[in-house]
């Protein structure tokens, strides 16, 4: 198994050591090192104390920082144990989905904000702040954008779609995700953009277009470009952090208002011998270096591949966030942590990407701060001893 498969956002679901089976020779005694490189990961002597019992939301604040998470409209209508976990841990919410294109634009004229403003009342209502996600990306397109929208209109399309979306809840945003996932060097172009919708139909210049239209429709919200695969020492994530900074010069040198970058942090346990804190926090330097500020937007920690022993996967679960946070937040321009998803009974790893419903996987997975019955676990300690151990940061205001 190569280095870059671990590193695959939309693949990562179809990773594991069973997909070896009957290569052959050779790939068994790989299957068979790479195994032993997944068990040398446990260290059983670690120990994740953690000192009181206050929330997430209260660590990280205490240290100027911010602490929250993605979720869905259903369970935070309807499963009351989730709700009270959410409301004791998270001071932000993002939606998981409700304000993706497909959820909000039934057609090319309509838009549909039922459950995109639930979430937004539910925020506001427990005093949280609340963040957009996102504004162009390249999947979760509605079918009628293949159909309908063309050269011709596409500027007024998104023009029209960031204006709706962005002036409704202008005012009431933290940040936007403005653009998703815009670069993918394997595409083969020398500005390591990915070949997109957005860029065959309005050229490299639609992410200037995107944020510049955002910081009209709402001048307040933090401004922000989202990227994963940015995390490991392997080929890939080099290739892509310069592909990252590359784009964010070329975006901060004709004065785009964009104000910082979103790390998604989409982790994998069986591969955090490939994290390189040093190489990380060097990156980490180079986007605070062009006067932007960092959030870790989506993390979790795939656990698929781990130990089917829970202490032990537990254990090499919450060393990956331990190490992982650690060294992100020893540069003072991460303000902000939001995990993808709280509990482990909404996890988008334990769902087939095409059709969102749950995988048959051999075990359940257990890749957030809390378990499927809301109970804290040893992630939570990482993540709670991480910000024990941040740097103070100046109070972070919306």
């Amino acid at each position: 198994m190569t280095k870059k498969i671990l590193l695959n956002r939309r693949q990562i679901l179809q990773l594991g050591l069973g997909s070896l089976a009957g290569i052959g020779t050779l790939a068994l005694g790989r299957a068979k090192s790479w195994s032993k490189q997944i068990s040398s990961l446990d260290n059983p002597n670690r120990k994740f104390t953690v000192i009181g019992t206050a929330s997430l939301k209260e660590r990280a604040a205490d240290k100027g920082l911010f602490y929250g998470s993605a979720a869905r409209n259903n369970p935070l209508s309807s499963d009351q144990t989730f709700i009270a976990n959410f409301i004791q841990e998270c001071g932000i919410l993002v939606p998981e989905w409700d304000q993706k294109w497909t959820s909000l634009r039934p057609n090319i004229s309509t838009f549909d904000f039922t459950y995109a403003d639930r979430l937004a009342k539910f925020a506001k209502s427990h005093d949280m702040l609340l963040r957009g996600h996102t504004l162009v990306w390249h999947q979760n397109l509605p079918a009628w954008f293949q159909e309908e929208v063309n050269g011709s209109n596409v500027e007024q399309i998104l023009q029209q779609h960031i204006n709706t979306v962005v002036g409704r809840y202008a005012g009431k945003i933290h940040s936007w995700d403005v653009v998703n996932e815009a670069i993918n060097v394997k595409d083969g172009r020398s500005d390591g953009l990915r070949q997109t919708p957005w860029l065959q139909l309005m050229g490299p210049d639609y992410l200037d277009f995107a944020f510049r239209a955002a910081a009209a429709a709402d001048p307040k919200a933090l401004l922000v470009y989202n990227e994963y695969g940015l995390d490991y020492d392997s080929r890939d994530d080099k290739a892509k952090r310069s592909a990252v900074l590359k784009l964010l010069e070329g975006l901060k040198s004709k004065g785009t208002p964009i104000h910082a970058l979103g790390i998604q942090g989409h982790l994998n346990g069986a591969g955090n011998f490939l994290f390189n804190p040093r190489k990380f926090r060097s990156f980490l330097r180079d986007v605070a270096s062009l006067g932007l500020k960092i959030i870790i937007t989506e993390l979790d920690v795939l656990d698929k591949d781990l130990p089917k022993n829970i202490s032990k996967r537990d254990r090499i679960v919450a060393a990956a966030y331990e190490d992982y946070l650690s060294a992100a937040l020893q540069e003072k321009a991460v303000i902000g942590v939001l995990t993808w998803g709280l509990s482990d009974r909404y996890t988008w790893l334990a769902e087939d990407n095409s059709s969102g419903e749950r995988l048959s996987l051999p075990f359940s997975l257990r890749p957030l701060p809390l378990d499927v019955n809301g109970n804290r676990k040893l992630v939570w300690n990482a993540i709670a001893r991480a910000f024990d151990q941040a740097p103070m940061r100046l109070p972070h205001s919306s």
